[in-house]
């Protein structure tokens, strides 16, 4: 079954997320891999967003881009893997495998942990109020994707993959209720005055090195484990 193009972009955002995600922006190349086919692509970054050429985009995928009055209308085909195979429930010779259905909601609550913490991080290094009210949105629409992908989980690597996803919902729980302590006590202005006091942060590293492992373990169907992630 094709990914819908939010989870599609979600998980390409994921794929380049790096120690740079709050640094200053830049451009520079990466691989992008999109339903099994690989290429290489221009990638900026700008505000904790990765940006992607929507027609280099296309072309990697081997999808079509057209422009229509004020619609951009991307197309992109189905992976490899065939429908009936797609929606074929896990056997015995695949249950140590990810589900492809775990796959999907797990990229997805990978994607909301991340839209969760970029903005925070962002208005936190340039000083800006954080609303709570907005924080506890954004952490509301991870343990709901967090709640779909344990709903998702059928399989042992399944259950397996779902702890480490936990685990990196619960850092950056962490971090974000330490970050808005901090700044209710004013006591954030050590992320202000420095360009890295945030990006070196251990329990930032930590949350960035575990997101940077989840992504691509989750796209290639296989169980694994990275310290980053306990």
């Amino acid at each position: 079954m094709p990914y819908n193009l939010r989870a599609l972009l979600a998980f390409l955002a994921l794929l380049l997320i790096s120690e740079s995600t709050w640094a200053q922006p830049k451009q520079q190349t990466e691989t992008l891999v999109i339903n099994g086919e690989t290429g290489r692509a221009a990638v900026v970054r700008v505000d904790g967003h990765t940006y992607v050429d929507l027609e280099t985009l296309a072309h990697i995928a081997k999808g079509s881009l057209s422009f229509k009055a004020s619609r951009i209308v991307l197309n992109l085909p189905p992976s490899t893997a065939s429908t009936s195979e797609a929606l074929a429930p896990p056997t015995q010779a695949d249950a140590s495998g990810l589900s492809r259905d775990f796959m999907r909601a797990g990229m997805e609550a990978i994607a909301l942990m991340r839209e969760w913490a970029s903005p925070l991080a962002y208005a936190i290094q340039n000083g800006y109020p954080v609303a709570e009210n907005s924080v506890a949105g954004y952490r509301d629409q991870a343990e709901q994707g967090l709640r779909l992908a344990s709903v998702a989980a059928v399989t042992d690597a399944d259950r397996g993959a779902l702890q480490l996803l936990t685990n990196e919902f619960e850092a950056v729980k962490e971090w974000s209720s330490k970050l808005v302590e901090a700044r209710k006590s004013m006591n954030a202005a050590q992320y202000v005055m420095s360009a890295t006091a945030l990006r070196d942060d251990p329990l930032s590293q930590k949350i960035v090195a575990c997101g940077r492992f989840l992504a691509p373990m989750l796209a290639s169907g296989n169980i694994q484990d990275d310290p980053s992630c306990h």
